[in-house]
């Protein structure tokens, strides 16, 4: 586990912007804001997305970077809440998401009391890899 930086603060204020933008309190279609951080320094967002099956907001943030042409990234972050005050961890879902798509990624998390970050791979243990 390492400690933040100043640029993950930075990271955690952009998800939180974006869910404090798009908070559904009436549905609760949109509660989890996301962002992601290229090698390049940019950060790309997003928010959960309900319907049938739902995207996570991780996914919408990396599928935002990707389309811009990103394939580098260097951290990510998830936050929940209508100010976005608590940083959640990806599910299981993301968690492969992240191995196949940034296993050296840092993911910011929340580890007994403290902001903290560990690397993408590290969250799924004995993953499907299609490279094995």
């Amino acid at each position: 586990m390492y400690t933040l930086t100043e640029k993950d603060y930075e990271l955690i204020a952009q998800a939180q912007k974006a869910i404090r933008l798009n908070y559904d309190e009436i549905n609760y279609n949109h509660t989890v804001g996301a962002a992601v951080r290229c090698r390049n320094g940019k950060i790309y967002t997003g928010v959960n997305v309900y319907s049938l099956h739902g995207a996570c907001g991780e996914q919408v943030a990396i599928g935002t970077a990707v389309t811009q042409g990103e394939r580098d990234f260097e951290a990510i972050v998830a936050v929940r809440g209508k100010e976005g005050e608590e940083i959640v961890p990806p599910c299981g879902n993301c968690r492969q998401m992240l191995f196949d798509y940034m296993p050296e990624c840092d993911v910011i998390l929340f580890i007994d009391g403290e902001e903290k970050k560990v690397k993408a791979k590290e969250l799924l243990p004995f993953a499907y890899s299609v490279e094995a």
